[in-house]
C-alpha cells in the first residue's frame, strides 16, 4: 500500500517528505522551458564535440569534422596583413627618419605601426599613453636623458639602456650610502643640496656643507650647476621632473642606493622598420625635439 502524498495547504504542491525544524520541502517540478533548454544544450554540446576541435589527446587534440583551427585563422590573417603592408614596409626600410616625417602618408603609416608596437612592447613600463611611472620615464614631456631627436630615440630603442647590446646606453649612479662612499650625514646634506637645486627651500647649513661634496662626487656627471649631461644619461637636477620621485625621502633614497633602471635592447628583437616606426611614434607623443 503506497504512502499517501502530503499536499502543502498554502501552495497546493506535493511535498517530498523532508522536513527540518518544521519547514517542509516542496516537490516543485522544474519549469518545462528550463528542461527543454537544458536538454537542448546537451545535444548542442555533443554536436560541438563531434564537429569542432574539443578533446585533448596524448599527441594533440581531436580536430572534429570541420577540422577548424583558430591558430590557422590567425596565421592566415597575419600573413595577409604582412602582404598588405609589404610595400609600405619597403618604403620604411629605405627611407630616413627625416624622409618619413616629410611624407604624410608614410608618416601616418609609421605612426600607426609604431602605436601598435608600443602597445605590445613598451606600454607595460611606460604606460599605454607613454605617461611613465615611478622609475619609468614619461615620454610625453620634453625631458630626455639621452636626447629627444628622432635619431636619439631610434638609437636608444635599438641598443637599450644598461642592457645586453655591446653599445647599450650605459651610466651608473653610485650608491653613496649603501656602499659607504659617503657618511649618512653627508647623504642627508646632499639631499638638501639637491632640493635646493630644484628651487625649493632647503637647510642653509646643509647646502654650505654639501657644496664641496657635490663638486667632488656629483658634478662630473650632473654638471657644476646640476643641469645634467646627456652624454652620461645624467638627469637635470634643477627642473621639477623626477624619475624616482621628488620628495626628500625619494631623493635621499636615490643618493643612498643609486637606482638605475634597464631598458631592453630591441635591436634584433624588432625589425629595423618597426624600430623606425616606434621612434616616429614616441617622437610624436609630444616631447620629441
Amino acid at each position: 500500500m503506497s504512502e499517501k502524498k502530503e499536499i502543502d495547504d498554502l501552495s497546493g504542491t506535493e511535498t517530498t517528505g523532508h522536513e527540518w525544524d518544521g519547514i517542509k520541502e516542496l516537490n516543485t517540478p522544474l519549469p518545462r522551458w528550463w528542461i527543454t533548454i537544458f536538454y537542448a544544450c546537451i545535444v548542442w554540446a555533443i554536436g560541438y564535440w563531434i564537429v569542432m576541435p574539443a578533446w585533448p589527446t596524448l599527441n594533440g587534440y581531436t580536430h572534429g569534422l570541420f577540422n577548424h583551427s583558430q591558430r590557422d585563422d590567425v596565421t592566415a590573417k597575419v600573413a595577409a596583413l604582412q602582404f598588405a603592408r609589404a610595400d609600405r614596409e619597403k618604403e620604411l626600410a629605405h627611407a630616413s627618419l627625416t624622409q618619413i616625417q616629410s611624407n604624410p602618408d608614410l608618416l601616418q603609416f609609421a605612426q600607426a605601426e609604431g602605436k601598435a608596437a608600443f602597445g605590445d612592447n613598451c606600454a607595460p613600463c611606460h604606460g599605454s599613453g607613454g605617461q611613465g611611472a615611478h622609475g619609468y620615464p614619461n615620454l610625453n614631456d620634453d625631458v630626455w636623458l639621452w636626447g629627444g631627436k628622432l635619431s636619439d630615440i631610434q638609437h636608444t630603442i635599438t641598443v637599450g639602456v644598461r642592457s645586453t647590446a655591446p653599445d647599450t646606453r650605459s651610466s651608473q649612479m653610485p650608491a653613496f650610502g649603501r656602499d659607504a662612499i659617503l657618511k649618512p650625514e653627508q647623504v642627508d646634506d646632499l639631499t638638501e643640496y639637491v632640493v635646493h637645486l630644484s628651487g625649493r627651500a632647503a637647510d642653509a647649513g646643509a647646502i654650505r656643507r654639501a657644496a664641496p661634496l657635490f663638486a667632488d662626487n656629483c658634478a662630473a656627471c650632473h654638471g657644476p650647476q646640476g643641469k645634467g649631461n646627456r652624454q652620461y644619461g645624467a638627469p637635470n637636477l634643477t627642473d621639477n621632473e623626477w624619475l624616482y620621485g621628488p620628495t626628500r625621502d625619494d631623493i635621499h633614497d636615490q643618493i643612498w642606493n643609486g637606482h638605475g633602471g634597464v631598458m631592453p635592447t630591441w635591436g634584433g628583437r624588432l625589425s629595423p622598420e618597426t624600430i623606425k616606426s616606434l621612434a616616429v611614434y614616441v617622437h610624436g607623443l609630444g616631447g620629441g625635439e
